[in-house]
């Protein structure tokens, strides 16, 4: 979004004016109007001119982020370190923090499934954003590429809060994340997983891939020296930026939240910084039972369906 411009004066009148008589200077026209006061200080010029406060919002905002780092990432740094019950819950903390500074007012309907088994959240995925929206709703991990364990800062944030890093082009360690996905889900914890593979531009969601989700089969065994199947849920969820500034955001604004392409981070979260007031919308769908004799592909399509539905209501207004 642009800044306002300033708004403008109307034209003055060139025409020249008629002559007047020292007495006619001496006493205006009452019923006209009354020429502005050149003797004015200018401060009061200035009052017709808009301000453009969206790099100082932003700068304040940025700060509340920094500060919110730096207090956060030595004690969570040492929760995991030492495998305390805060390691779940300090993300959470943050993200909501972060939720506040950049102005995004997140709704969810709907709730994860909790019945003493585990569950992998297949989401559609559309920004960076979405961590922070998904990670301010209850303890979450992550499943994301990569590549992104290297970036500064924001890699280690991701560390921290215990995502699981898969090398997508290399097909030899998929197994590896599989197998890691399988132990967090056997040990209880939610796991969000983005089967897209990439994210969108925010206004429809991508076909989605079912080699991870193979993982939940896995988790099936259960804990290792346990008998007993692990019990294991496939929950779709929808993710949807419906709203800028309280009015519907729209397909033309939605490049705001949405990352995509070729799009560079810092400047798209600088532009979100600025404009702030977005209207995020979480809908969890029906979990499905996934089961020693499930098909992983065949789950993968009924949550594409599922997800692709409810974000279709998000989007129209009717969710």
């Amino acid at each position: 979004m642009k800044a306002k411009s300033p708004s403008h004066m109307p034209a003055p009148d060139l025409a020249p004016a008629p002559m007047s008589s020292s007495a006619d200077i001496a006493e205006p026209d009452k019923g006209q109007g009354q020429d502005v006061d050149k003797t004015a200080p200018p401060q009061l010029a200035a009052t017709n001119r808009s301000i453009d406060l969206a790099p100082y919002r932003a700068a304040l905002a940025a700060c509340v982020i920094i500060l919110a780092v730096l207090v956060g990432l030595p004690l969570q740094w040492l929760s995991v370190t030492l495998k305390l019950p805060s390691a779940r819950w300090i993300p959470v903390l943050f993200h909501r923090i972060g939720c506040k500074a950049l102005g995004v007012r997140v709704s969810v309907k709907g709730a994860c499934v909790r019945d003493g088994g585990a569950v992998l959240i297949t989401a559609n995925h559309i920004s960076w954003l979405d961590i922070v929206v998904l990670g301010r709703t209850e303890p979450l991990s992550f499943i994301a590429k990569s590549e992104v364990a290297s970036w500064p800062l924001f890699g280690l944030l991701a560390k921290l809060q215990r995502t699981i890093f898969v090398n997508r082009t290399r097909r030899s360690e998929t197994g590896q994340a599989t197998r890691e996905i399988a132990e967090r889900l056997a040990s209880g914890d939610a796991i969000v997983l983005f089967p897209e593979g990439t994210s969108s531009d925010g206004n429809r969601v991508l076909p989605f891939r079912s080699a991870l989700i193979g993982a939940a089969k896995t988790a099936i065994a259960g804990k290792e020296g346990s008998n007993q199947e692990q019990k294991v849920w496939v929950q779709p969820l929808s993710i949807a930026y419906t709203g800028l500034h309280g009015m519907p955001m729209g397909r033309q604004h939605r490049p705001l939240a949405a990352w995509y392409g070729d799009m560079d981070l810092l400047p798209h979260l600088w532009a979100l910084l600025k404009e702030g007031a977005v209207d995020a919308e979480l809908a969890y769908g029906e979990p499905i039972a996934f089961d020693a004799k499930a098909d992983r592909k065949q789950i993968a399509k009924q949550a594409e369906d599922q997800v692709r539905l409810l974000n279709q209501q998000a989007l129209m207004g009717r969710g």
